[in-house]
């Protein structure tokens, strides 16, 4: 097992490369050095000499991917991609370009971010996972078939939707919950209530659906027929037999999400105010701050590595193929 998890860091170097290497050309595709200086100097002050002392004290004075007046390896070395590439691999995420410390804004942030995916991911998982059982007991039934077109109509309406209808109705119209805005400790319960429910209920269609076609290859299996000519119940062949046999594609996608979990949701707090990691990437591309798009690109990159490893080992706990 041990020798298996060193062969999957190792894979993941390359993979870590290709990406840093994708956000570097689509970042500076878009925005030039002068660009960025001059977004964060402020249009209208900034002077050349201003801009060319702002690239030299940020390292984008260097070229981007080969230094053609270097000599030998230091051609490709002594570039911002390489400099910059080797922080992030020992993470080391520097200073934005608003000269604030990112690693401890990322551990700031990261409090609020899950105080709105995991309460979201935990209620989710719990009511996708009942509902989809609650399905498949009575499968052709008028219920299943009324939850699968109301499941489908919840797929095809855009998060977005739910997001601002959620504000209106609790917040503008019946004063329920604060509209945005966000606070620690107790305090703060009254602003995470509607994002949550907001996301719990935006991912019932597609996760219901999901689990339900799970559980329904399971229930004709060979070992749902033997349970049932021993007299078990159907209640009991579900949440003894199906659910503990589910849990394998279960795991895929159960366990690749956790730890994405940190990064928090960009549209979600954008729209509620929510100081997490998603608002702090998109505050840092609108602000044309690559110091922090580079390094929340990198952390959500190996965040969801890690995830795969973990699924892959949770396999061997619940899977005894995998184990022999």
């Amino acid at each position: 097992m041990f020798a298996y998890i060193i062969r999957r860091v190792l894979y993941a170097i390359p993979i870590l490369i290709g990406v840093n290497l994708i956000t570097f050309m689509l970042f500076f595709m878009l925005n030039s050095p002068d660009d960025m200086a001059r977004a964060q100097l402020g249009a209208k002050q900034t002077t050349p000499a201003m801009i060319t002392a702002w690239k030299a004290e940020k390292g984008y004075d260097k070229p981007l991917f080969y230094n053609e007046k270097a000599l030998g390896i230091e051609k490709v070395t002594d570039t911002l991609f390489v400099q910059e590439s080797l922080k992030l691999f020992a993470f080391d995420f520097g200073r934005s370009d608003a000269n604030r410390d990112i690693g401890r804004e990322i551990r700031e942030r990261m409090g609020p971010s899950l105080s709105i995916a995991l309460p979201t991911f935990l209620i989710a998982l719990v009511t996708n996972i009942s509902l989809a059982l609650l399905l498949v007991l009575f499968r052709g039934s008028m219920l299943d078939l009324s939850m699968m077109v109301a499941a489908v109509m919840i797929m095809s309406v855009s998060g977005l939707f739910y997001i601002i209808l959620g504000q209106v109705l609790f917040s503008k119209l019946w004063h329920w919950v604060p509209i945005s805005g966000y606070a620690h400790g107790w305090e703060g319960v009254k602003f995470i209530l509607l994002p949550v429910f907001i996301g719990v209920f935006a991912g019932l269609g597609s996760g219901v659906r999901w689990y339900r076609a799970i559980f329904l290859e399971q229930i004709n299996q060979d070992y749902v027929r033997t349970a049932r000519a021993k007299g078990l119940s159907e209640i009991r062949v579900l949440f003894t037999h199906v659910l503990r046999n589910g849990m394998l594609p279960i795991l895929t996608g159960v366990v690749v999400i956790i730890p994405s979990l940190f990064m928090g949701s960009l549209i979600m707090e954008s729209f509620f105010g929510i100081p997490g990691l998603g608002s702090y990437t998109i505050d840092a591309i609108n602000a044309q701050d690559f110091a922090i798009v580079k390094a929340m690109v990198f952390l959500g990159s190996v965040l969801y590595i890690v995830g795969l490893i973990l699924t892959d080992i949770s396999y061997t706990l619940f899977d005894p193929r995998v184990t022999l």
